[in-house]
This record gives structure tokens, C-alpha cells and sequence, in this order.
């Protein structure tokens, strides 16, 4: 059980390190609008947080039910 353990928590750094270059390629560009990213993350939060407090959330969860039937696959 510890060998399988071990093999999932090395194997995800084992494939980062073999694929480095790439990957330090990817975080430049995503660096470029990571600010941006950060803000509408967190106005995402609020926004969230504002209709938890509202009671609005599950009404907003049934409107994207409707908007978006595919939602309904994911869980």
C-alpha cells in the first residue's frame, strides 16, 4: 500500500520535472494577465459571497441550471 502511496505523490513532480522547459513557458504568458486574473477572481468571491449572504445563491445555482443544461452532468 505504501508503494502506491509513494508512486502518486512522486509521480505528479517526476512528470513536472521532465517537462520544465515547457511548463516555465506556459507560466510567462499566463504571468502576463495574471493580475488581471486575480481580480476577477476575486470579484467572482464577492459576488459569491454577496448571494450566500443575500440568499440568493441556490436561486442563481437553478438559473444557470436553465441556462445551462450541461451543468447538470458535473454533479
Amino acid at each position: 500500500m505504501s508503494l502506491v502511496y509513494s508512486a502518486g505523490l512522486g509521480i505528479p513532480f517526476l512528470v513536472v520535472a521532465a517537462f520544465t522547459d515547457t511548463i516555465a513557458g506556459k507560466l510567462r504568458v499566463i504571468g502576463r494577465v495574471g493580475r488581471r486574473l486575480h481580480q476577477v477572481a476575486g470579484g467572482v468571491m464577492v459576488l459569491m459571497g454577496l448571494a450566500m449572504i443575500s440568499g440568493r445563491l441556490s436561486a442563481f445555482s437553478y438559473w444557470l441550471l436553465d441556462v445551462f443544461p450541461v451543468l447538470e452532468r458535473i454533479g
